[in-house]
């Protein structure tokens, strides 16, 4: 059995999410829950609040909360919002504000 939780059109770019995700993929969820406490990113921030809500929808489920990982942490691009910055000599250069789709999935398993 697992437990997902998705955060979409969340406002950090994928590749910073991506930074975040990649150190607490495929550790237990209370370990995780706090290793991200001290990470000082924003992302941070809007991973530790995807990760409450996964551990929620497991108990929900009825799930061992001690004995789930993270199985799956993934963040995929979402859509851009393009802005246009103001240059010198009467030009502009688009900004590109991106968004990212996170996606965590924890699962039940013994530990070894």
């Amino acid at each position: 059995m697992e437990a997902r939780a998705v955060l979409r059109y969340a406002k950090v770019s994928p590749t910073k999410a991506r930074q975040v995700l990649r150190v607490i993929q495929g550790m237990k969820a209370g370990d995780a829950l706090y290793q991200l406490r001290f990470i000082p990113k924003k992302s941070a921030r809007i991973v530790e609040g995807v990760l409450k809500s996964a551990l929620a929808n497991a108990e929900q489920k009825g799930m061992d909360l001690e004995k789930l990982y993270i199985q799956k942490a993934v963040a995929d691009e979402g859509p851009m919002y393009k802005k246009w910055l103001p240059r010198a000599h009467g030009r502009a250069t688009m900004l590109r504000k991106r968004t990212s789709h996170i996606t965590l999935v924890l699962i039940e398993k013994e530990e070894d």
